[in-house]
């Protein structure tokens, strides 16, 4: 049995001119696998599993982990520009809210416990970032301020909030409530 050939194209000058005719499959698909013909290699790498969304315990570990990534960075903020920046508490709410929302799905627990660690994390990122002001100013390491005065920071911290600074909790618990909401879609 012969398979029909695909004539060689007449007219177009940018053509291929062969003499052989291309062999067409079966359904007339001059690409398609050809009998007999040896089956391609698979790829060396498998793609890795991708969690199941909507596992309410990885999504708040995610949120966890984000949370302290977060506030170490927002931190870092703080302690070098010496101002506190509400862009920076926006993006670390968010963050933790959306992390949470695509890892845990749409629980509806998962943007109150986002909105929760978003003021933990901010308020960390701050006292952070007063730690490293104040190591700055007293020529100590500022995790030797923050291991071994976190009482120092504290009441400094409690000293020093002003209506920003509960503007930016707040606006961080907005965040990541709305992140979670919208990431879990």
């Amino acid at each position: 049995m012969t398979q029909p050939t695909q004539p060689p194209s007449e007219g177009n000058p940018f053509a291929q001119q062969s003499t052989a005719a291309v062999p067409l499959a079966a359904d007339g698909n001059p690409y398609a696998q050809q009998p007999g013909a040896a089956v391609p290699p698979t790829a060396p790498f498998a793609p890795a599993a991708v969690p199941a969304r909507g596992n309410v315990a990885l999504g708040l570990v995610v949120a966890v982990v984000v949370a302290l990534v977060t506030a170490g960075v927002y931190g870092g903020i703080v302690g070098a520009t010496e101002y506190e920046i509400g862009y920076a508490a926006v993006g670390v709410g968010f963050l933790i809210g959306f992390a949470a929302g695509k890892v845990g799905g749409t629980n509806p627990v998962l943007p109150v416990l986002s909105a929760v660690l978003s003021l933990g994390a901010v308020y960390l990122g701050q006292l952070i970032g007063i730690a490293m002001i104040g190591a700055d100013d007293l020529g100590v390491s500022a995790t030797s301020l923050f291991t071994e005065h976190f009482d120092v920071l504290t009441k400094g911290w409690n000293e020093t909030a002003d209506p920003m600074t509960f503007l930016f909790l707040a606006i961080g618990a907005f965040a990541a409530f709305s992140g979670a909401k919208k990431a879990a879609v």
